[in-house]
């Protein structure tokens, strides 16, 4: 009976290596196919080594192997894992072997000779080999990750994240170090033409690891030094380092340039938004699919009470704005009334119509004598102080930099206040929040009109920075794309909104060519997050330190199982 047992405890291993391997290698084989791997190959991380197509690739061998061994339930062992890791590898030699036979060309048009030479490596017939060597290595790589002690694991995904974020964003990092004396000429060995130098990589690598195993150690030394100090210390420290980030942020556009500029004034209509929605689904825990509703409607009250296009009125952008905030906000209780009994999807499919029905009204021939209809509404005016005009990018970062930390300072007052508080308690249970004595309807209210408000903020901005609006700009996809950045930023966290803006809205700006896949990744990062890292990027302190404490009760059982001592 026990060798039964074991032999149908190896078949069901065996199993499972094959079913990894087959969803890699299907993962791999399709970001092929449909030319991501090819896109993403005219950038490279390290230069002339390893472009982002290749990195792409190799990260699928790292995640296979990483999650083989990590999830516990799998069963996989370290060689079980690097199996799975050669059948995805196979199944890549197999796309380059069929396609050098058959012409897929006519079927999948992205498999061209140039996508072959780049999963070969440009070996030939010796790079099929290689790649299954090259899938072993990686998922060898990942079960690795898995299996090493959790402050060594940290240091190897900090120093490898840390490597991939500055060539990724070479083109934003180069600058700032060129423009900083001190480093300009440091900037030349870590940077080629099109990516880090093999120097630059390493070293960063280096200094990334033992920087984060320094801070394992002394890290919470450091904390307790800034909390024995006086609170009249502790507060210049705060102002001194609020100055210092207030600095740069003012002297940016200066330094990037016009382009950068431009994609730093989108990044910040997204915070603005990002803000806005977050105070609904993040504060609350109202899911609103229908935020983009509050947008349009700030944009198209600016519209109509500036531009001469229309004739009705012709306003300044400053006496518009406070207009177009009050009807945000209006719009924002009209709309919560109807649903302040509804929950989780039966919320957000109607928040979702309530979008619809806007972008349909503005379509309207109906309205058409007084928002436009399809052909919008142009010859808005640019926003303007005394004889300084925002045209500019570099101008106009200003406006949405001063919206931004009015909006961030608001949010932040809000969150610790009795009302944050409140909006918590019902994010967390509502019917628990009744019984302690809160006014559902007053604070869902609120939430719906304070992110209205934000948000008719944003796209007053966003109307005065075009200088036209059209209905297209406004479809569900921006109440999406929103929902996203909390997501991955920190659902409820007001520093992870602007790393989820700058995540999935300044890199896909800073990377244009790879636009046509931008859906694609942010599935992709979605499904990573909710895997790797369910609370954020940046996330709520409650939040995590609730999430925390699963991921450490199944990390000591994981230590316990392999005999180590739990980290």
């Amino acid at each position: 009976m026990g060798g039964q047992g074991l032999r149908k405890g190896k078949v069901t291993r065996g199993k499972r290596v094959i079913k990894s391997g087959l969803i890699a290698g299907g993962v791999a084989v399709l970001v092929s196919l449909i030319g991501m791997v090819e896109a993403f190959s005219q950038r490279y991380i390290v230069a002339d080594i390893i472009s982002i197509g290749h990195a792409l690739l190799l990260g699928i061998g790292v995640l296979t192997g990483y999650l083989s061994v990590r999830e516990s339930r799998s069963g996989l062992t370290f060689l079980g894992a690097v199996g799975a890791g050669g059948i995805a590898g196979a199944l890549l030699s197999l796309l380059v072997i069929v396609g050098n036979l058959i012409p897929l060309r006519r079927v999948f048009i992205n498999a061209s000779p140039v996508l072959f030479e780049l999963l070969t490596l440009g070996q030939g017939s010796w790079g099929t080999g290689i790649l299954v060597l090259l899938g072993c290595g990686s998922a060898a790589w990942g079960a690795a990750m898995a299996l090493v002690p959790q402050k060594y694991r940290k240091a190897a995904l900090n120093a490898m994240g840390w490597v991939v974020t500055l060539g990724v964003l070479q083109d934003l990092v180069r600058p700032l170090l060129a423009a900083w004396g001190p480093v300009a000429d440091f900037s030349e060995l870590v940077f080629e033409a099109n990516g880090l130098t093999l120097e630059g990589a390493l070293g960063t690598m280096a200094v990334v690891a033992v920087g984060t195993l320094f801070w394992k150690g002394k890290g919470e030394k450091f904390h307790e030094l800034i909390r024995g100090l006086d609170p009249a210390m502790r507060r210049a420290l705060r102002v001194g380092w609020v100055a210092f980030i207030l600095a740069i942020l003012l002297v940016l556009p200066h330094i990037l340039g016009l382009f950068l500029s431009e994609v730093l004034t989108v990044v910040g209509l997204y915070v603005l938004l990002g803000l806005g929605l977050n105070i609904v689904v993040g504060f609350a825990g109202l899911l609103d699919l229908g935020y983009v509703a509050f947008f349009a409607i700030g944009s198209y009250t600016v519209a109509v009470l500036t531009s001469p296009e229309l004739g009705f009125f012709n306003l300044s952008f400053w006496v518009a704005l406070p207009v177009a905030i009050a009807l945000g906000v209006v719009s924002g209780v009209l709309l919560g009334i109807p649903v302040l009994k509804m929950r989780g999807d039966y919320l957000a499919i109607a928040t979702l119509g309530f979008g619809e029905i806007i972008r349909i009204l503005v379509l309207s021939d109906f309205l058409r004598p007084w928002l436009g209809g399809a052909q919008g509404i142009g010859k808005i005016p640019k926003a303007s102080i005394g004889g300084f005009e925002f045209a500019t990018p570099q101008a106009l970062y200003y406006l949405i930099l001063a919206g931004c930390a009015v909006v961030g300072v608001i949010s932040w007052r809000l969150r610790d206040s009795r009302i944050g508080r409140a909006w918590m308690a019902i994010r967390e249970d509502e019917d628990v929040a009744q019984a302690m004595g809160i006014n559902l309807v007053a604070m869902k209210l609120l939430a719906f009109a304070t992110g209205a408000a934000f948000s008719a903020l944003s796209g007053a901005i966003f109307a005065t920075k075009l200088g036209s609006v059209y209905p297209h700009s406004f479809n569900v996809m921006i109440s999406i794309n929103i929902l996203c950045l909390i997501i991955v930023g920190g659902m409820g966290s007001i520093p992870g909104v602007i790393v989820g803006a700058a995540a999935l809205v300044g890199l896909p700006e800073l990377l244009r060519e790879f636009a046509e896949y931008r859906l694609l990744v942010y599935g992709a990062a979605l499904v990573a997050m909710m895997i790797l890292r369910p609370e954020g990027l940046w996330p709520e302190a409650v939040r995590k330190r609730e999430l925390h404490f699963d991921s450490a009760t199944h990390e000591m059982r994981f230590s316990e199982e392999r005999g180590d001592e739990a980290p």
